[in-house]
């Protein structure tokens, strides 16, 4: 799989921007903020219709414009043709020239990893930030988990409502407890099967960044202990004090144990570092092994803040991805990028929102 074609207009500080990318290795060369991390942005919107900069639609349109559009080909098994417009009144998404009426439809035209700064939030940051990552993982692999986790949510969203009511309907929030209780086992049973699979790779991957430093142990920490059904009702009465569902998936966590010891309350920086670029890692090998070709690599600038032991970890799952014909993107200053990846690659210089061959 690679993005063949990239189209920008009045995305963050592209104005118009039409691209052709072979497969290989792309390294974006240029100042900070010339709009280097903006193309990997792009990129990564068409794949998960979302920033992983964290920040909403409206930001990511061209000061003085009304809204953006990102588009691109994407050539794999199939052939696929992504557009999509955002503004403040319209949104539209379309794969090959239909509109997109399900995301579970949507999901896999374009699969893609991305390594950033902001990963350190899956080790630092709060338990969402875990869930939102095997999220992805489950929805880039299983497809019926996005409906599924869409469908729950809702039922979350509706028995919340209820539950902020003063004098709730008791029938109405017990057949949405019903609806979560279904659909959120279902949710359990599939992060609860992927945490045996995905474990090893992550392992195997902070043993290599890391030089064998630590044992990295992975573990799923459900908010249901035993019987979602119970759980939930046994906690009625404190959902009445605090307005809220507090029992369910949507609670779920992933414990990160580092030599059996919280990562997150004992590692050190560079630890938490290695360990957020790990599972990212862990990621890409994941999806290469399910659908046998790899995802699309987003390099943030991240390579320029690992040293040398720690780069020299991460470069077999480069080289992996040039040897299947994969496609890499990277980001980095003329004075930081990684000199050993060699001469086998191409070089872009980004300068004021625009993009030329170096």
């Amino acid at each position: 799989m690679h993005l063949s074609h990239l189209r920008l207009r009045d995305f963050r500080n592209y104005a118009r921007l039409d691209v052709d990318f072979t497969p290989g290795f792309h390294l974006l060369l240029g100042d900070n903020a010339q709009g280097k991390t903006n193309i990997l942005e792009a990129i990564y919107l068409m794949a998960t219709l979302r920033s992983f900069r964290g920040v909403g639609s409206a930001q990511m349109i061209r000061h003085g414009a009304k809204g953006y559009f990102v588009g691109g080909n994407v050539l794999g098994r199939g052939d696929h043709e992504i557009k999509m417009f955002w503004s403040a009144s319209e949104r539209k998404l379309s794969l090959n020239n239909q509109p997109v009426k399900k995301l579970a439809d949507y999901f896999g035209a374009l699969r893609t990893v991305v390594f950033c700064t902001e990963d350190l939030q899956l080790v630092k940051g709060a338990a969402r930030s875990r869930r939102r990552f095997l999220d992805l993982l489950l929805a880039q692999t299983n497809p019926v988990y996005l409906s599924l986790l869409q469908r729950y949510m809702r039922a979350v969203r509706a028995r919340n409502a209820l539950l902020k009511q003063r004098s709730g309907d008791e029938a109405a929030l017990d057949s949405f407890s019903a609806e979560m209780v279904k659909l959120g086992n279902e949710i359990i049973s599939a992060r609860r099967e992927l945490i045996p699979k995905f474990s090893p790779l992550a392992r195997l991957a902070y043993r290599r960044i890391s030089n064998d430093a630590e044992e990295l142990r992975i573990e799923y920490a459900p908010s249901v202990k035993n019987d979602f059904a119970v759980e939930l009702a046994q906690s009625r009465g404190r959902e009445r004090t605090y307005r809220s569902t507090l029992v369910g998936p949507h609670r779920d966590d992933l414990q990160l144990l580092l030599n059996e010891k919280s990562a997150s309350q004992f590692g050190s920086e560079g630890q938490k570092r290695s360990l957020a670029i790990a599972l990212k890692m862990a990621q890409a090998e994941f999806l290469a092994g399910i659908h046998g070709s790899p995802p699309i690599l987003l390099i943030d600038d991240v390579m320029g803040e690992l040293d040398l032991k720690r780069r020299s970890g991460f470069l077999p799952l480069l080289e992996a991805a040039r040897k299947t014909s994969g496609q890499v993107f990277m980001t980095a200053t003329e004075e930081n990028w990684p000199r050993e990846l060699g001469k086998d690659l191409q070089k872009w210089n980004v300068q004021s929102g625009t993009l030329a061959r170096a």
